[in-house]
C-alpha cells in the first residue's frame, strides 16, 4: 500500500483557492438626466464572467432619481453625482481570482416599448469591493416614450409622452427643455414609409401630438421617434395601428 506523504496533503489544501466574498454596487445612470430608479421600474442589471458567461449576480436598480443639482451641475471628467438615495443595485459575487466582468442593463422596465440594453466590462480583484464614488455607473441612452392614437373620420390624433429614462420631465424652459426635442410620427405599410409629420408640444410634461390624415383602409405600423436636437439622444416607439 502507497502511504501518500502529510506535506503532500498540506501542499493540496494549500493550493485550494477560497473564493472572496467582493461587493459591487451598480447605477444607472440616463443620458442627458438622472438615475433610473422606483419612477420608471428601474433597470435590470446582469453581472457575467465575461470569459465563461456565467451569471454572477442580477436584479434590479431601485431608489431615487438622485441630486438633481449634484448631477446637472456637475463639471469634470469623472464627477461624484451619486448620493445614498440615488438608485442602485448592490450584490456580493465570491471570486477567487482576478476576473474581467461583463455588466449587462436593459431598462427602463417599466416602459417596456422604449427599453434600451447597454454593457460594460470592468477588471474585478477578489475581496476588493467595486462601490467607491458612482460605483460602477452605466449612462443608459433613450428617450421613453408613450403614444396613443385615435381616428376620426379621415383624421388620426396621435399624442405623445415623452421623458427621459429616468423619468424626468419635459418642460418649457426647464433642464429638459421642450424647445429642444423634436417628435415625429409616421405610418408604414411594411418596409414603405406611408406619411410622416412632426408633432407640437402641447402639454407638460413631455406631451406632443399632432392630427394627420389617415391612410387608406388597413393594418400599419405608427413609428414615433423623438431626439434631443442638442446632444442627439433618442428614443423610438413601434405599434400596430388599425385605419378604418
Amino acid at each position: 500500500m502507497i502511504r501518500k506523504s502529510p506535506w503532500i496533503a498540506l501542499l493540496l489544501i494549500a493550493g485550494r483557492a477560497e473564493a472572496e466574498p467582493t461587493k459591487i454596487t451598480v447605477r444607472v445612470i440616463s443620458q442627458d438626466a438622472k438615475f433610473v430608479g422606483d419612477a420608471m421600474g428601474g433597470a435590470r442589471v446582469t453581472l457575467r464572467d465575461a470569459r465563461s458567461r456565467k451569471i454572477l449576480a442580477s436584479g434590479v436598480t431601485a431608489g431615487g432619481t438622485g441630486d438633481t443639482r449634484l448631477i446637472m451641475d456637475s463639471r469634470g471628467r469623472s464627477p461624484i453625482r451619486a448620493t445614498p438615495e440615488a438608485a442602485s443595485f448592490t450584490t456580493t459575487i465570491d471570486i477567487v481570482e482576478p476576473t474581467k466582468v461583463k455588466l449587462e442593463v436593459e431598462g427602463p422596465l417599466n416602459r417596456p416599448g422604449s427599453i434600451i440594453h447597454a454593457s460594460a466590462e470592468r477588471w474585478i480583484m477578489p475581496g476588493q469591493a467595486t462601490d467607491l464614488g458612482n460605483g460602477w455607473m452605466i449612462e443608459l441612452p433613450g428617450l421613453a416614450i408613450t403614444p396613443d392614437s385615435t381616428q376620426e373620420g379621415q383624421t388620426l390624433s396621435i399624442k405623445a409622452n415623452v421623458e427621459l429614462m429616468c423619468g424626468c420631465p419635459i418642460t418649457p424652459g426647464g433642464l429638459w427643455d421642450a424647445a429642444e426635442y423634436r417628435v415625429e410620427a409616421s405610418i408604414w405599410r411594411g418596409r414603405r414609409q406611408v406619411n410622416a409629420t412632426p408633432l407640437a408640444f402641447v402639454t407638460s410634461p413631455g406631451g406632443f401630438s399632432v392630427k394627420m390624415p389617415a391612410p387608406g383602409p388597413g393594418r400599419y405600423r405608427l413609428v414615433v421617434f423623438a431626439q434631443n436636437a442638442k446632444t442627439g439622444n433618442s428614443g423610438y416607439h413601434q405599434s400596430t395601428i388599425s385605419v378604418r
